[in-house]
């Protein structure tokens, strides 16, 4: 008996958990679906070539992850899985199985599939761009393309999982990140001046401020917000008063929500730069906050000038 890929895991994780009476941790529904799974000892031990984890729980991990994606899982709380109002809305006896296009009916998971940030989501909307024409078939790409492709999917999902972490810590947790972040960045001198700078102000609308260079040659004022609603054009607008209070020249207003529209035209008018929670974690991953290199992978190419006879 062969492993089961990860989308032939699907369906059985979705019966799984609609047995539960509660949420589960995953350790735990990875444990109930191995045993159900028929697959022997040694094959349930097979490893990834990284030698990181076996190979049904990595498959179980994405199972979980594209169900979750597609809105069928909820994660209550970090490592616990529960069947979603919308999960139990489908019929599990009828189907026969899960699969990636039977998920992309729905369009949390067709955003994820396809890349689409919020953010893009809002453009093709303005620019009125067919999701349809935005679809490839793996036979249709090149190995480039489905190297950066899967690259981009490995963020997203990365991204995601970073935010959620960020979201359920606590506001002083939040606070930290941020100076972490700044300083890794280049601003604020010594880490003990950041952390001096952040949270220490009680200027309405100003959270912070924190030097642009080790110098302290010019100021930077912070607004941070641990939010899950949009941030409006109402608190740009607050942000923008208190930093002409300050006369200040350079604001940064950081959230884990994002921005409305009218919030980013307000902004762009007066210089603040914004981070949302994409943005925010982004940055995480590139400055290596929170995230730690799995593996790496090398792709060679022929190095013509060693071949070339005018070398010799």
């Amino acid at each position: 008996m062969s492993l089961p890929t990860y989308d032939q895991l699907m369906l059985p994780l979705l019966k799984l958990l609609s047995e539960q009476q509660e949420a589960i941790k995953f350790g735990e529904m990875a444990r109930l679906l191995a045993e159900s799974s028929g697959l022997s000892q040694e094959e349930l031990s097979l490893r990834l070539s990284s030698g990181t984890k076996t190979v049904f729980y990595d498959r179980t991990g994405w199972a979980k992850t594209y169900l979750a994606k597609a809105g069928l899982i909820n994660q209550p709380k970090r490592g616990f899985c529960e069947l979603s109002p919308i999960g139990r809305q489908l019929d599990l006896v009828k189907l026969t199985s899960i699969t990636n296009e039977f998920l992309m009916q729905f369009e949390s998971f067709s955003n994820y599939k396809l890349g689409i940030s919020k953010e893009k989501q809002e453009i093709q909307q303005e620019k009125n761009i067919d999701r349809t024409l935005l679809k490839k078939s793996d036979d249709q790409r090149t190995p480039d393309e489905i190297i950066i492709e899967t690259t981009e999917l490995l963020k997203e999902s990365l991204k995601s999982d970073l935010l959620k972490l960020v979201k359920e810590n606590n506001p002083a947790f939040f606070e930290r990140l941020v100076v972490d972040l700044l300083v890794a960045m280049g601003y604020g001198g010594s880490h003990q001046d950041a952390a001096q700078a952040i949270g220490k102000t009680s200027d309405g609308g100003i959270d912070g401020i924190i030097s642009e260079d080790r110098l302290g040659l010019d100021k930077i004022y912070i607004q941070a917000k641990r939010w899950e609603n949009t941030v409006g054009r109402p608190d740009i607008q607050q942000f923008k008063g208190a930093l002409a209070d300050q006369v200040a020249k350079k604001g940064v207003f950081i959230t884990t929500s994002t921005f409305s529209k009218e919030a980013k035209e307000s902004a762009g008018k007066s210089g603040i730069v914004l981070i949302d929670g994409d943005k925010l974690t982004s940055l995480m991953i590139e400055f290596g906050l929170g995230v730690q290199v799995e593996r790496s992978f090398h792709i060679y190419k022929i190095d013509q000038d060693r071949f070339d006879e005018e070398n010799f």
